[in-house]
């Protein structure tokens, strides 16, 4: 348990519709701050949380390493997983992950909230208005020099492989796929500037969507300050967000981009809620167990190109 399990927390609070049951670290600390925290109990073991009868359904905030050994347990106790992304560091895993859950029929749910933003939401439900989609450019900074521990798995090459584009340059992979499609081939460039440790702080990818678009992605942990953008492009209209300015939208012939006020969501509530709900057999997760082997898959394609520079097509990834 972590910052992140705060996080989603706060967010099932917020939302009403889940409860907390129990929690489990192997940090007996921790475990006891956070039921104290969030009015739960703390379970003396992973396995008591699974042999309680209770508890539908696990939030799985472990490191990406145990992701598959985790999820499996939950499987074969018969409990629903929500799982962050992303859904392993390997194919294998990620594979092995999805069919545990299918065979027990057991919701897998993944946790990619940046593509249920409202801003990304208002783009995707105007789409046929952009014409032939083009081009796109993103960026995902943050300001991590010193805010950091170095062991942690998070920022170690073994823990989280890529290193910042694993860790939140993916949010932004899915939300290009998102708008523009699927990606075919990955061309990627990966460095360590700031940061301690030896993981890269700083990367890029080039991505070559199946429709032929073309789309960038800079992700950077050496950044002054956090920082969002994605600007698309196409034949009749472009859409242009950043995190100062949020979003504007020009059609062909316009001087002007207009700004679009987009009324500000609460997307990890709404993918928490999905989760529940398809728990109840009444609808499938966004991103399944599928969906996230295949955003994976665009990771580690860029991995490997910027390590053996070259071009490198996502099918060879899932082969």
């Amino acid at each position: 348990m972590g910052w992140w399990s705060d996080v989603l927390a706060d967010a099932i609070q917020r939302s009403k519709k889940l409860t907390i049951a129990a929690c489990y670290s192997r940090s007996v600390e921790k475990r006891e701050k956070f039921a104290a925290k969030y009015g739960c109990r703390a379970a003396a073991s992973y396995e008591a949380i699974l042999n309680d009868r209770s508890v539908e359904a696990i939030i799985n905030t472990t490191p990406n390493g145990v992701h598959r050994e985790t999820t499996l347990a939950a499987a074969a106790a018969g409990k629903h997983v929500f799982l962050d992304k992303p859904i392993a560091n390997t194919i294998a895993d990620a594979r092995a992950i999805t069919d545990a859950c299918r065979r027990a029929k057991v919701v897998l749910a993944l946790g990619y909230q940046r593509r249920r933003e409202s801003h990304f939401r208002w783009i995707k439900e105007r789409i046929n208005e952009f014409g032939r989609l083009v081009n796109a450019e993103a960026n995902i900074s943050r300001d991590r020099l010193g805010k950091i521990d170095p062991s942690s798995w998070r920022y170690t090459a073994e823990g989280m492989p890529g290193g910042v584009m694993l860790q939140i340059g993916i949010h932004y992979t899915d939300v290009l796929e998102y708008l523009l499609g699927p990606v075919k081939a990955v061309s990627g460039r990966f460095v360590r500037l700031v940061l301690p440790g030896d993981n890269p702080d700083v990367a890029s990818l080039l991505l070559e969507h199946e429709n032929g678009a073309l789309s960038t992605l800079n992700a950077s942990y050496a950044s002054a300050s956090e920082y969002y953008l994605l600007n698309l492009y196409g034949k009749e209209a472009s859409a242009y967000y950043d995190f100062h300015q949020g979003l504007r939208f020009l059609k062909r012939g316009a001087a002007k981009a207009e700004p679009v006020n987009c009324q500000k969501n609460d997307p990890i509530v709404e993918e928490l809620e999905e989760f529940a709900v398809a728990v109840r057999g009444d609808a499938e997760p966004e991103m399944d167990g599928e969906r996230g082997t295949a955003s994976l898959a665009v990771l580690l394609a860029g991995i490997r190109s910027a390590k053996e520079g070259r071009r490198v097509e996502v099918k060879e990834i899932l082969a």
